[in-house]
């Protein structure tokens, strides 16, 4: 494949232009809903900046191992996050992009909420 092929199938995969069908709101409701609870939102966050074992991710997040385990096993049930083994430790990923890109827009969006900067069109 060349860079050029490998360039257009990113950015074309950056949009998707579909209709919300009822199959596809049901799927956009069901990762808002793991995504609504405030440590799992943080984990997404973190693993966004990149791959980190669960030692590393209660420390960030000020939960307890045990909650953020829990936390962890959700988000790789529901398929947003990935995990590989290095040694005896899992280490976890977030799975898309688009998740990525997701999280980001939402934490922006929070954070003209928060600070009152103004919006953008």
């Amino acid at each position: 494949m060349t860079d050029e092929t490998a360039m257009s199938r990113d950015t074309r995969s950056l949009h998707h232009p579909v209709e919300p069908d009822p199959a596809l709101l049901a799927a956009a409701t069901s990762v808002f809903a793991m995504l609504a609870e405030p440590t799992r939102l943080h984990l997404v966050s973190l693993l966004a900046d990149g791959e980190a074992d669960v030692s590393s991710l209660t420390e960030a997040t000020g939960a307890s191992r045990t909650a953020v385990s829990q936390h962890l096993a959700k988000l790789r049930f529901t398929g947003l996050v990935d995990t590989r083994k290095e040694g005896r430790r899992v280490i976890y990923r977030i799975r898309d992009g688009h998740l990525r890109r997701l999280i980001a827009e939402a934490l922006n969006f929070a954070d003209h909420q928060v600070t009152g900067e103004p919006t953008h069109s």
